[in-house]
Parts: C-alpha cells; sequence; structure tokens
C-alpha cells in the first residue's frame, strides 16, 4: 500500500489519522446523499402532488428497510410555483421519516461558473432560509449544484470562506457520476412510449455506476493510499425511484455498509488540500490528484449509445 507523503497533509492530526484510519475501517463505506429535492425531473407534471408523492414514497422505500442513512439536497425555489408550502413541507417530510437530513442546494442551483460571487452567494443564504421556513430547522451541509465550487482560486477561496462564516460545510463527492444524463432520457423515453428504450436504459444504469464506483475504489488507493469512506451522488427522479432497490443491492455485494455524510466526513481524507479552481464539477479525487500533480484519470462515461442519444436530443 502507498500512503501520501507526509509532507502533502495538513497537520500531525491529518497525518496520523491517514496512517492508523485503515486499521479501523475493514469494511468498505459510503454515504448515500440525493440531489435536487423535491424532484430533478423537469417538465409538465413533475412537481404535481400526485406523482410527488408515489414517486417520493417508492424512492425512499429501499432506503428505509435497509435504514439506510441519507442527506438530501434540496433547490429551494423548485416545485414553489406548482405545490402550496404545506405540500412541500409534506414531501420534505416524507425524507425526514426516512431518516434524511435536509441539506441546501441553493436556492435556484445557480452554476458558481457562471453566476458571480455577488448574484451566487445571497442565493445560497436564500435557499437556507426557505429551508428554514419549510422544515423549522437549520442546515448544516449544503452542496454546489453541478459540483461548480470556483472557477478560479479567488472564487473558490471566497465560497469557502463564506461557507465558513456562515456554519455551512461543503458536501464533497467521491462516487461522481452521470446519472442525470440516464434520467433525461429516460424521461423521453417515457414521454414519446418508447419502452424499448426505457429498458434498455434501465438495464444499463447500474452496471454502468458499478463500472464507475470500481474506478474510484482503484482511484482511492493511487490516491490517498486507501480506500476511504466513499460519498454517492444520486438524483432523487423517476430512475432512481425504478433502480435504487438495485442500487443499493449493487453496493451490498461489494461490500459496503451504509453511513451518514457526517461519519463519511470524519475520514482524514476530507481534509487533504484541495487546490482545485476550475468551471467543471468533478469527484473530490480528481481534486485531491490534481492538487498532488499526479497523472489525471477520466472515470468510466456512460454507454456509447446513450452518449449519442443524449446529444442527439440536446442539440436540437
Amino acid at each position: 500500500m502507498t500512503f501520501p507523503k507526509i509532507s502533502s497533509l495538513p497537520g500531525a492530526l491529518a497525518i496520523a489519522g491517514l496512517l492508523v484510519f485503515p486499521l479501523a475501517a475493514q469494511q468498505r463505506t459510503v454515504a448515500i446523499t440525493i440531489d435536487d429535492l423535491p424532484v430533478a425531473q423537469s417538465g409538465a407534471g413533475a412537481c404535481a402532488i400526485e406523482r410527488l408523492e408515489p414517486l417520493t414514497r417508492t424512492l425512499l422505500a429501499p432506503f428505509r428497510k435497509r435504514q439506510v442513512p441519507l442527506t438530501a439536497f434540496v433547490i429551494g425555489s423548485r416545485c414553489a410555483d406548482e405545490l402550496t408550502d404545506d405540500q412541500r413541507r409534506a414531501i420534505l417530510q416524507l425524507w425526514q421519516d426516512a431518516g434524511a437530513e435536509i441539506g441546501n442546494h441553493s436556492y435556484s442551483h445557480r452554476s458558481y461558473t457562471s453566476s458571480p460571487p455577488e448574484e451566487y452567494l445571497p442565493d445560497v443564504l436564500r435557499g437556507d432560509q426557505e429551508l428554514q421556513q419549510l422544515t423549522g430547522r437549520p442546515t448544516r451541509y449544503f452542496r454546489s449544484p453541478m459540483l461548480h465550487t470556483g472557477p478560479t482560486p479567488q472564487t473558490r477561496d471566497q465560497l469557502r470562506a463564506f461557507l465558513a462564516e456562515h456554519d455551512f460545510q461543503q458536501s464533497p463527492v467521491t462516487f461522481d457520476n452521470a446519472d442525470w444524463q440516464f434520467s433525461f432520457l429516460l424521461a423521453h423515453a417515457i414521454q414519446t412510449g418508447d419502452k424499448d428504450l426505457e429498458r434498455r436504459i434501465e438495464e444499463a444504469y447500474v452496471p454502468y455506476i458499478e463500472s464507475v464506483v470500481a474506478f474510484f475504489e482503484k482511484r482511492s488507493v493511487e490516491v490517498v493510499g486507501r480506500e476511504i469512506h466513499q460519498i454517492h451522488l444520486m438524483h432523487s427522479n423517476v430512475l432512481n425511484m425504478r433502480r435504487s432497490e438495485e442500487l443499493l443491492a449493487m453496493f451490498e455485494r461489494r461490500g459496503y455498509r451504509f453511513i451518514s455524510l457526517e461519519e463519511a466526513l470524519r475520514d482524514p481524507a476530507y481534509a487533504l488540500p484541495n487546490d482545485y479552481a476550475s468551471g467543471n464539477g468533478i469527484s473530490w479525487f480528481h481534486r485531491w490528484s490534481m492538487t498532488k500533480g499526479m497523472p489525471n484519470k477520466g472515470e468510466p462515461d456512460p454507454p456509447q449509445w446513450l452518449l449519442d442519444a443524449y446529444e442527439s436530443l440536446t442539440s436540437r
């Protein structure tokens, strides 16, 4: 096993933690985080309560059955025009009843790459205020939409200082993936009644996620020296409603225990230096490896037929 150079670690505590931590972590661990609540789907009827409530209940059922800790990130403005405040509270209560901690995903899901700090940072606060109004509870976790954390060192550091000032903790992602592309194409297949395409998308989804997980397991050892507490990103959508049972079974088959985001972030790896500043949103393994000057490695892409279909639809 190759450990990171001691000179690259931020302080004696992190050094000791990185060297000792593997002895206490015999089983693989992953925190499941779900973005874009109340629902990541768009289009007519996506936020209708008669569709959203059963989708939410069905999506959450496999997590409730396994008692999987969840952190669920809410877009403050999502469904605000279609649902009453009481209906939005009821949907979020379903998540909380399933044991999910509610996190802030900003008010309007702005990209920090294309939005200046003077517009972006107030939007983060507005999202928090909206959540407190709906749940009556403070939020402690924030996740940058699209994982955009600052295109320049200056904007990156400005966001970090802002989050620290307001007692928000950025939620990293290690198992980053393109489930949103699968979801987009699935929505199209459902809308057009293409059952064969629906089946093909769903059958390809979990094998693709597993290929991403396998890649980052190896990358974890290369970058950190061991497999760490992983953090998986998925979205609140029809695709995961249909396939979350299979997704969780895949993690179990690979030897994972499900943990909370709070427990995951105790891993000293999340204190590693991270100098990444760019317009792209990428896994924290890429950020750490780039900071260390390691050769870049790209994770597996979705199947080519899916990428071609996605490109065809979005380029019209």
